[in-house]
């Protein structure tokens, strides 16, 4: 049987490991969520350099239809004074057909260019939360 000195000697060699063992793991718990906190920061600057890009392409998508549109009123308003002037019904057919023929190339032109833009509008708004995606892909696998 253990001496009452045995004993406390013991309890406290018990009471000194079970003091150690929280204080390592609050230890690793502060460091958890600092790493956590330094993440989310991580994401929270990828996600506004996302929606900066994304707003910057729409600003750019929206001021080419406005440019566009403008564009082409003026040319209808020109298609017609034209066609005002007309002085026969062949002449009135050829305008309308040259009228017709440049305004869908433009429009395909158009589309065309504001596709690009928004497709490279897209990368460019996606590039930060993939990088983000494969920094946390890449920690993940570094743990396991």
């Amino acid at each position: 049987m253990a001496t009452p000195t045995e004993a406390a000697k013991t309890a406290h060699d018990y009471f000194q490991a079970g003091n150690t063992a929280f204080k390592e793991g609050i230890e690793k718990t502060i460091a958890a969520l600092y790493e956590m906190n330094a993440h989310s920061k991580k994401n929270l600057e990828a996600m506004m350099a996302s929606m900066t890009a994304a707003t910057k392409g729409a600003e750019t998508v929206g001021a080419r239809a406005i440019a566009f549109s403008k564009k082409s009123v003026e040319d209808q308003i020109a298609a017609g004074k034209a066609l005002a002037g007309a002085k026969s019904v062949q002449e009135v057919v050829e305008l309308q057909t040259a009228f017709a023929k440049t305004a869908f190339e433009s429009m395909v032109t158009e589309v065309n260019e504001i596709a690009g833009a928004v497709s490279g509008s897209v990368k460019e708004a996606m590039t930060p939360i993939n990088e983000r995606v494969t920094a946390l892909v890449e920690h993940v696998q570094a743990v396991r």
